[in-house]
């Protein structure tokens, strides 16, 4: 059996969007899935981002946010699932005043290199020079 601890996860920030690779795409053997684990903090959002080749589910493990689905968005909160499908614009965001967290699965894999860069998460009235947030 392979298990990955959560604490041996490899972190990436994107301004304050947390994402705990679970596992990256190939590894632990796995050949068709990626997995992360994003902790979205109280004020926090994502821009709108899709995936061509991969379809996403999200499985909500903590708190309550939103979620944006080729423009439907709705409220969602712990043991809530999102199917996204391939090539569609989805975003993630947290109005509320506790920690969003939620599970992401996808099929193809997509390497977290690939999947993140500076441009996916932002925050409302964020600054590239406000080193605060």
């Amino acid at each position: 059996m392979l298990v990955r601890r959560f604490e041996d996860a490899s972190v990436e920030e994107w301004h304050r969007l947390r994402a705990h690779v679970l596992m990256d795409a190939g590894e632990l053997g796995s050949r068709n899935l990626s997995v992360t684990w994003l902790a979205v903090p109280a004020g926090a959002k994502q821009t709108l981002r899709s995936d061509e080749g991969s379809e996403q589910a999200y499985v909500v493990v903590r708190g309550r946010g939103a979620m944006s689905v080729a423009g439907d968005t709705q409220e969602v909160e712990e043991g809530d699932l999102i199917l996204v499908p391939p090539a569609t614009e989805h975003s993630v965001s947290n109005d509320g005043d506790d920690e969003f967290a939620c599970v992401s699965i996808q099929s193809p894999p997509v390497a977290a290199a690939d999947l993140y860069s500076d441009q996916l998460a932002e925050v409302a009235g964020y600054d590239d020079d406000d080193d605060d947030l």
